[in-house]
């Protein structure tokens, strides 16, 4: 795992360039700490910056930049190619003799794209990566980054005219460094950061800079400026060829295959020449994959979970049940509040976009732990966008049918009675009238349940009810200054794919957005911070495309979730060791507001702090405050992604 850097363009000197790349490729160093090289081409306005974590192939033939055989191409790249191996004997098959100076993927990969070409190189290519290519030939150069977007890459234009540069690296923190970057917050982007918690691709916090999407190929030609982007693996395909292929096998014949398909993957994942290990949750995911790992290794298998005190949030005692009977050598850390707060004022530098997931404490801190002992983790992520393994989707299916049946008038109707009525004044019937109220009902925030419900009645389809299911706020213009929300995936699906069960829709939903720029974004900035490298077995995109052809009821059967993924880790760990209910990578956070984490916030959410700074109206957030703080409501959600966003804002000055 390493990181990269790159500007085209400008009118700076070759020295200056020089300079100005390597400060952008240091603002990253932990990516990569083992090795740095910088290149700047002699003839064309482009330099490439590397931070090299060597994890295949520790040798000096592993450095990068690096050059292929002909000298026409220059890459640099950060990733792992699991079948890299393969790849050179298909190139030998094909004729393709190559002088290999060592064993690395990126020399691997290097002379596919010569022998093949990008498009083809990349559709053999099995792994995670973002990478920065120059065709010296065709002075084009071509960013890249793999099908599930487990690899970050920024980019973007900065300055104007003759000076304007195309910048862009693995993090925004690569571009900032650059000395034209003066891009402002984009206030749409910010809008949808307080919707959903995290930045959908290909927006970013930022004016003007945009995430690579995954599966993207973008070329920029040279001195054209001229810049076109398309896709070389598309989820949507995948959605589609499953469907018109779909899986016609029995229950077992599906175990078998999905059981093959999972252990290659992790079988192929396990490959480097450093010390790997796995994080475990004691989960459905995260165990089936220290299973495969522990059944392909001849000794125990290192395995890292966190714990909590606060009853509810403690998941490493399932952890620890499961890692004893795997037999892996199993470690943990239990993490209290005030092990968040020593965390807190890092988060901004740590997570250079603002990231709105309170698992992203937890995350970062099993992974400084497990990089004690390792530097390669697998995880178990994916699997609950693939195998319906969310309360969302059930509960938001559910609602849908029911809801459906209504016409819209009488829902508006209904949804316009319950909202005239403020929250306070049903959280004051409730508790007046509970004794005559059925259980269900029997709540203090009986109001915001009201309210809530209230909202998704007037849903006009089952894809607007997952986006308020999902909203941490909803009326965005009483919260945020100006701005546009950006459209993405959660309204506007690919075209070709609306022919889904509401169930699929929210699947296809989230791993085209929640689980790329929340979960794999949360876990990728985490690790890089302490240079571990973390890699997703569940993602190997021939799995993902094998779970798009199965049926709904091989996901989900009579209310169990995951039902596919469950029945092979069965075949490794008792039951009885995982069924429990769901719990989530999660911590106390609205406790600790109210508690240690207090005075941190109080200070964040200074009404005059946010009136200065302009981007909040410090009314609706100071009022949400204050009935958080009384616990009268908990709006931990919304005022989390608010405190994300303040952080990374006092970090910027």
């Amino acid at each position: 795992m390493c990181g990269i850097a790159g500007i085209l363009g400008g009118v700076a000197t070759r020295t200056e360039r020089a300079h100005q790349l390597r400060q952008m490729s240091d603002s990253i160093t932990y990516r990569g700490p083992d090795d740095a090289g910088y290149w700047c081409n002699e003839t064309h306005p482009i330099a490439l910056g590397h931070r090299r974590l060597s994890i295949v192939d520790l040798s000096a033939a592993g450095h990068q930049p690096m050059e292929s055989d002909d000298k026409r191409y220059v890459l640099v790249y950060n990733g792992e190619i699991y079948n890299h191996l393969k790849l050179r004997d298909e190139l030998a098959s094909a004729g393709h003799m190559c002088n290999w100076r060592g064993h690395s993927d990126t020399e691997t990969l290097l002379a596919a794209i010569r022998a093949w070409g990008i498009d083809a190189a990349l559709s053999r290519c099995v792994g995670m990566f973002a990478f920065a290519l120059w065709d010296r030939e065709c002075a084009v150069l071509i960013l890249g980054r793999d099908r599930l977007g487990e690899k970050p890459l920024y980019y973007g234009w900065q300055g104007e005219g003759e000076g304007a540069v195309f910048l862009f690296g693995s993090e925004l923190k690569v571009l900032q460094a650059h000395p034209s970057f003066t891009a402002q917050v984009d206030r749409g982007a910010l809008r949808a950061l307080l919707r959903y918690g995290y930045i959908p691709a290909p927006n970013s916090i930022y004016q003007g800079i945009s995430k690579l999407r995954p599966g993207t190929l973008l070329e920029v030609r040279y001195p054209q400026r001229s810049v076109s982007v398309r896709q070389y693996w598309s989820l949507a395909s995948a959605v589609k060829s499953g469907a018109e292929k779909p899986f016609d096998g029995d229950d077992r014949s599906a175990i078998e295959l999905l059981e093959r398909l999972a252990s290659q993957s992790v079988e192929h994942q396990m490959v480097a020449d450093v010390p790997l290990g796995a994080f475990l949750s004691g989960g459905v995911d995260s165990s089936l994959v220290a299973a495969l790992m522990q059944k392909q290794s001849a000794r125990p298998v290192r395995t890292f979970a966190i714990g909590f005190r606060e009853e509810g949030f403690d998941e490493a005692e399932h952890a620890r049940a499961v890692a004893r009977h795997l037999g892996t050598d199993h470690t943990e850390l239990y993490v209290n509040a005030q092990d968040a707060l020593n965390l807190i004022p890092s988060l901004g530098n740590m997570y250079d976009e603002p990231l709105a997931d309170d698992s992203q404490i937890p995350t970062f801190l099993v992974s400084r732990m497990a990089r004690e002992h390792v530097t390669v983790a697998l995880s178990g992520d994916g699997g609950d966008e693939l195998f319906c393994g969310y309360n969302n989707y059930q509960m938001a299916d559910s609602m849908w049918r029911r809801l459906k049946s209504w016409p819209m008038p009488l829902r508006a109707m209904a949804a316009g009675g319950i909202k005239a009525i403020d929250t306070n004044a049903w959280n004051t019937l409730a508790r007046v009238g509970r004794a005559a109220l059925p259980a269900s009902l029997r709540n203090s925030n009986l109001g915001d349940k009201l309210h809530k419900g209230a909202a998704l009645m007037s849903s006009p389809s089952a894809a607007v009810l997952y986006q308020q299911l999902l909203s941490h706020w909803h009326d965005l213009d009483s919260v945020v200054i100006g701005g546009t929300e950006p459209v993405t995936a959660h309204t506007v699906l690919p075209d070709g794919v609306n022919a889904l069960s509401p169930s699929e829709h929210m699947m296809l939903v989230d791993q085209l957005t929640y689980l790329p720029d929340d979960i794999l974004a949360k876990v990728d900035r985490a690790s890089m911070q302490v240079s571990l490298e973390t890699r997703v077995p569940l993602l190997d995109h021939r799995l993902v495309e094998f779970a798009w052809r199965l049926p709904l009821h091989m996901k989900c059967r009579g209310g169990q979730r995951k039902w596919l993924l469950r029945q092979v880790l069965y075949r490794y760990v008792p039951r009885e060791l995982i069924e429990r209910p769901k719990q989530g990578f999660s911590i106390p956070v609205g406790d600790w507001l109210r508690g240690p984490l207090r005075d941190w916030a109080e200070a964040l959410l200074a009404e005059n702090r946010l009136a200065h700074e302009g981007y909040f109206h410090a009314s609706a957030i100071r009022r949400q405050w204050q009935e958080h703080l009384s616990g009268k409501r908990n709006w931990q959600r919304q005022l989390w992604s608010v405190l994300m966003f303040q952080v990374w804002l006092e970090n910027r000055k």
